[in-house]
């Protein structure tokens, strides 16, 4: 790949990060294909993300690290990839579990999900009938408690699946996923989805498909929840361009091309 440093066969490293390359289909194909191996997590970083990671550092990077397959979650990030010679395609977590969701439900899958409601989980079960699903749903604050971790183990373990979706928010969702697979009971993928489950039950709306392609869904978030969101992209998410800069001057000053 010209202009850009290649992790390992089908990878990308941007930001201390390997990411996968894939559509959101082949990506997908993949995901289902193991779904009866023994657990594997799958995790979509996006800008917020990986701020969050350089300025957490330590056990981030290695819960990325440990992860099966690594997305780029934003158009934003990919664009900032581009501008520094690196071709990262972006497969976004929300359209990787609606595609997942959907055929998981042709195929009358079992699927297990922790962190929405059981209220969102019974729409999630209207709209995709086809689902054997399972869920659970843990207290607040969860991550800070190990029997309440121990909970969820417990539950992905005793309700075996091809997918599970992990939507409690990052870093808990990746955290729980880490201790899934170190546990070494459970199977299949399990996918770190944030608030994707609420796309699909329409209690959140995602943006057109038009702004979608223009990098500015972070901009229609914003605008439909300005109380929540407006500290995560309009102070946190800049601190992604500091993180650019040091990059393109650490390639430079070992003279490298900046996707080095």
């Amino acid at each position: 790949m010209a202009g850009s440093q290649m992790a390992a066969s089908g990878r990308v490293r941007f930001l201390g990060i390997d990411f996968d390359e894939a559509s959101t289909e082949s990506a997908a194909d993949a995901i289902l294909a193991a779904g009866k191996l023994p657990f594997q997590y799958v995790v979509t970083p996006n800008v917020h993300h990986v701020v969050k990671l350089h300025e957490t550092g330590g056990d981030g990077f290695v819960r990325y690290a440990d992860a099966w397959k690594v997305y780029c979650d934003s158009r934003v990030l990919s664009q900032l990839a581009r501008a520094c010679g690196l071709n990262l395609p972006v497969v976004t977590g929300s359209d990787l579990t609606a595609v997942l969701v959907q055929r998981a439900s042709d195929l009358n899958l079992k699927v297990a999900i922790v962190g929405p409601s059981a209220e969102d989980c019974a729409i999630l079960a209207r709209r995709y009938p086809g689902l054997d699903m399972s869920s659970y749903t843990p207290p607040m604050g969860f991550i800070n408690s190990e029997a309440e971790i121990k909970k969820c183990i417990d539950f992905v373990v005793s309700h075996p699946a091809a997918l599970t979706f992990l939507a409690v928010g990052m870093p808990q969702q990746e955290i729980l996923a880490q201790r899934i697979a170190e546990q070494g009971e459970a199977c299949g993928v399990g996918l770190c989805i944030g608030a994707s489950i609420d796309f699909l039950t329409l209690k959140q709306q995602r943006a057109p498909l038009w702004v979608q392609r223009f990098g500015l869904e972070w901009m229609h978030r914003l605008l439909s929840d300005p109380k929540r969101l407006a500290r995560r992209y309009l102070i946190e998410c800049p601190r992604i361009f500091p993180l650019i800069i040091a990059h393109v001057r650490d390639t430079r000053s070992r003279g490298r091309s900046p996707a080095a």
